[in-house]
């Protein structure tokens, strides 16, 4: 009787089992996922980075041309020739009643969007002294400016007025209007810095009152700037992040700004 053949299979010639190849899938799908939730988590971290940066950019852009403007409050470039209570200063603006000499002026408001102010200086032409319109004098002669910072519809506009014309507005921190998730500013407070203890020495500030409070501009020495911004990491309410954020800058009135005591 013939023998039957034997076929020797060896171990290095045996193919994977379904058992291992569904295995090794399963392994491979859960790496993947791994990954996925990795580039994931590193778009959401950069587009939260990206939206601060964005948030820091608009508020020193808004703080530093309120604060250069505000601390001009009540120049005038040439002392001999001009003073305050000069011709320079008698223009009228509209709505806007300024009396001889006075540089500041405001608006008050408890709810949204908050106060205005409005600021007065005579430049030369050429003095490189700017409005909040980023641009100086340069028409060949003095010019009186009056710049008007206000929120509107979660944009802060500056409006600039020069020798008592007509007013031209410029956008300083844009956001969608009337979007309260869009990047904007939602509330202005401005309080003004006064001294009002006439027995000590230097123009110290001892009370900050708001604009319906002062009742004559020419003692207010700073100013306290409150900006709100709607907050671009916010969600929805009791995920650790808060609709708005604040931003505070105090800025001394140039030319009543007397000796630290």
């Amino acid at each position: 009787m013939r023998e039957r053949s034997k076929v020797c299979v060896h171990d290095s010639q045996r193919g994977f089992t379904l058992i291992e190849l569904m295995i090794s899938v399963l392994i491979a799908i859960f790496l993947l996922g791994a990954l996925l939730t990795i580039v994931q988590a590193n778009r959401a971290v950069f587009g939260d980075q990206t939206q601060l940066a964005l948030l820091q950019d608009s508020e020193r852009m808004a703080m530093t041309m309120m604060a250069d403007v505000i601390q001009s409050a009540g120049y005038f470039p040439n002392p001999t020739s001009n003073t305050q209570g000069g011709s320079l200063y008698s223009a009228t603006y509209g709505a806007v009643t300024f009396a001889s000499g006075q540089s500041l002026s405001g608006t008050y408001s408890a709810t949204d969007p908050g106060d205005s102010i409005q600021v007065r200086y005579a430049t030369a032409s050429g003095d490189g002294i700017l409005n909040c319109s980023g641009l100086s004098n340069t028409s060949g002669a003095p010019a009186l400016y009056l710049n008007v910072f206000q929120v509107v519809s979660g944009q802060l506009v500056c409006t600039v007025y020069i020798n008592g014309g007509a007013g031209t507005p410029y956008n300083l921190v844009s956001g969608a209007p009337n979007s309260p998730t869009a990047l904007g500013v939602t509330h202005l407070s401005v309080l003004y810095g006064v001294k009002t203890i006439s027995t000590t020495t230097g123009n110290n500030v001892d009370t900050y009152l708001t604009a319906n409070q002062v009742t004559n501009w020419s003692n207010v020495i700073s100013a306290q700037v409150i900006l709100t911004f709607t907050n671009p990491l916010y969600v929805t309410p009791g995920q650790g992040q808060p609709a708005t954020i604040t931003f505070q800058r105090l800025i001394n009135v140039m030319n009543q700004v007397g000796p630290v005591q």
